[in-house]
Formats: C-alpha cells, sequence, structure tokens
C-alpha cells in the first residue's frame, strides 16, 4: 500500500502548489535513476512522481483528501515509468537542465488534447448469500460527467477555442535565467492556457469551461456467483469522462463479504454445525438441517460418533466462472448428552446398561453413554 503523499513530499496537508512544487523538485532532483545509483532510489522516485501528480491537480487532491488512496486509485500515473515523463517534462527540464543538458532534448508538446478520465474505486458489501448466488445490484456513484451543454469542450455553444497568445499554442513558455553557475532554462506550463496551447473564447456557463462536472449516477451491475472477499469488478466505461472528448475511464468494484451467523465459508466449501439428542445419535434418524438452499434432509446413521462431520454434496458455493460446479456443505454433529434425567428415565438406561454388561457405577450416566459412543 502507497504511503501518505503529504508525507511522501514532506509537506503539510495545507500546503498551497507552490510548496508542492518546491517540494517535488528537490525530491525528485536528488532520487532520479539517472543521478541517484543507490538501490531503492528509483521506487523512491517513482512514488514521489505519483504523489505530486495527485496532489498538484486540484480535482485529484480534494479526492485523496477525502477518500484516500481509493479516491485517486487507478488515476494518472500508477503504473508510471520514469522514462514516461509525460506531464512533468517542464519540472524534469528545469531540474536537470544543470546535470549535462539532460533536459536540452525534452519534445515541447502540446497537452491539449483529449485525455482518457480517471479509473474509480468503489466497496460494495454483500451479504453472504448475495456473495455466493450472485444477482444484480444497483448502485450509486459520484463521478464526473460530460457537460451535456458544451458537449465536453468547455465553450459556450457556438463559440469555440483560438490558439493561445502566450505561448502560440505550444502549451510552454521558456525563461533562461543567468546564475554564477551559467545559464538556466526553466520551461513551464504556460499560465494563460494551463499548457493546452489553447483558449476558450467564452467559457461554458454550466461548467464553467472545465467540459465536466460531478455527478451522481445510479448503475446496475451484475454480480457474478462464487464471488468472495476482494473480487474485483471491472465496469467498462464508468469511471471519470474524458477531457477534450477522451474516452471514461473505468469503474473497478472491489467486494466485501460480511459472515454469517450459521454457515462459514471455505473456499468453495461451506461448514456448518447441528447439536442432536444422545437417543437420536443412538437410533439414527433423518432431520431437516438449514443450508444456502434452504432446508434439506439429513441422514443420522446410528451409532453417530461426536463430531462426526456428514456431507452434503453440490450444496457449497457455485465456482466463480463455473457455477454449474458447487462445492459441498459439511456439517459437523455435536451430541447433547444430558447430566440430568427422570426417574424413568433412569429407570429404562439402567436395564440397558445391564443388558450391554455396563454398570452405571463406572462413571454414572455420563460414562455409560460415553463408553456406548466409542465402542
Amino acid at each position: 500500500m502507497p504511503g501518505d503523499y503529504y508525507e511522501t513530499l514532506g509537506v503539510a496537508r495545507d500546503a498551497n502548489k507552490d510548496e508542492l512544487k518546491r517540494a517535488y523538485r528537490r525530491l525528485a532532483r536528488k532520487y532520479h535513476p539517472d543521478v541517484n545509483k543507490e538501490t531503492g532510489a528509483e521506487e523512491r522516485f517513482k512514488e514521489i512522481n505519483r504523489a505530486y501528480e495527485v496532489l498538484s491537480e486540484p480535482e485529484t487532491r480534494a479526492r485523496y483528501d477525502r477518500f484516500g488512496e481509493a479516491g485517486v486509485s487507478g488515476a494518472g500515473a500508477s503504473g508510471f515509468e520514469y522514462g514516461d515523463m509525460g506531464g512533468f517534462a517542464d519540472i524534469f527540464e528545469t531540474i536537470f537542465s544543470g546535470f549535462g543538458g539532460m533536459g536540452a532534448q525534452t519534445t515541447t508538446r502540446r497537452r491539449g488534447g483529449p485525455t482518457r478520465g480517471d479509473d474509480l474505486r468503489l466497496d460494495l458489501k454483500l451479504d453472504f448469500r448475495e456473495a455466493i448466488f450472485g444477482g444484480e445490484k444497483e448502485i450509486r456513484i459520484p463521478h464526473l460527467e460530460a457537460c451535456n451543454v458544451c458537449n465536453g469542450t468547455g465553450a459556450k455553444p457556438g463559440t469555440g477555442s483560438k490558439t493561445c497568445g502566450t505561448c502560440n499554442g505550444a502549451g510552454q513558455v521558456r525563461r533562461a535565467t543567468r546564475t554564477p553557475f551559467g545559464s538556466f532554462a526553466q520551461v513551464s506550463a504556460c499560465p494563460t492556457c494551463n499548457g493546452t496551447g489553447e483558449v476558450i473564447e467564452s467559457k461554458c456557463e454550466v461548467c464553467n469551461g472545465v467540459g465536466r462536472k460531478q455527478e451522481t449516477k445510479k448503475l446496475k451491475i451484475t454480480i457474478p456467483q462464487g464471488v468472495d472477499n476482494g473480487t474485483r469488478l471491472r465496469v467498462s466505461g464508468e469511471g471519470d469522462a474524458g477531457l477534450k472528448g477522451g474516452p471514461a475511464g473505468d469503474l473497478y468494484v472491489y467486494l466485501f463479504v460480511e459472515s454469517d451467523k450459521v454457515f462459514v465459508r471455505e473456499g468453495i466449501d461451506i461448514r456448518s454445525e447441528i447439536t442432536i439428542s444422545y437417543l437420536q445419535a443412538i437410533l439414527g434418524c433423518r432431520l431437516k438441517v438449514d443450508t444456502v438452499d434452504g432446508k434439506e434432509d439429513l441422514v443420522i446413521p446410528a451409532g453417530l460418533q461426536p463430531n462426526t462431520i456428514l456431507t452434503l454434496e453440490n450444496h457449497g458455493v457455485p465456482r466463480l466462472g463455473n457455477p454449474v460446479a458447487r462445492g459441498n456443505h459439511l456439517i459437523t454433529v455435536k451430541i447433547n448428552i444430558p447430566t440430568k434425567i427422570n426417574a424413568e428415565e433412569r429407570k429404562l438406561l439402567e436395564e440397558l446398561a445391564k443388558i450391554k454388561g455396563d454398570s452405571t457405577e463406572k462413571g454414572g450416566l455420563e460414562g455409560f453413554l460415553g463408553g456406548f459412543f466409542h465402542k
């Protein structure tokens, strides 16, 4: 599990954008794999990038502050490799322009094209039988939907966008600074267009030019038979809407199954216990027992010993992906031996003891019955 992103960057939770950027630059310079060859530096570098990517964007930072890692799971560069610098190109060039011109080859590129939306995570509780037999479940998810007024463009209907006059469509601005160590070239996102290379002529009044808005959506999902704790379901295209017509992310539903008062699951088998009388154990009988399928007949053979496990085949959990195959229901049988009996019962049992050649003086009734069960 990732650590706290604020701790990763060494900043307070109320740190502003400039404080985040300074902390990121300092740590990225220290742990970049091209500079730091120590063991673990590359992993630390990835953690720093991930933390900055989440906290530097107001939307993802707000979700992280509210929901933690679950709120940004799948977002951005969770699978980030340091060779794919993406939106960090401007910062990398700033940091490494003094290391043998490492940033000099950075390709200027616009970031205003369609962008895939973030993936979302939802934790869903199921009761015991829902996990076994599956079915449809209605959920509600807050996510970003494309604005239906501007169709995700962010522009007021009837208007469009134009090339940014500050960066001439590059999405980046370059500033040279002279220092005692030589020239220092700093490339950063254009403050006018925020790195897109375009500016909207007139912002959509509904989404304020963002192109997306927060909505809570009802959704029906199908729970397969046989799911268990930690099963992950992927619902394609139900994450956040993309920017500028980009595809939506996916929704990942993590399932958590509540325990049951009667049944315990072990893989695809189900276990439970029943208690019968000593007479039922001695003579044998047929009982109705609870299963996940309802009441079922269970045959108790005569002379059953305590803690014997009886099996009801094909009354367990359907195998995930192959619901025709089911596990078994394993029933542990407990036997209730009374500590007190009435006079008539004692007389009958003493007669039985004489027939079997056992004396009740050798440990009393419990000793007699215990001897019977283990013969």
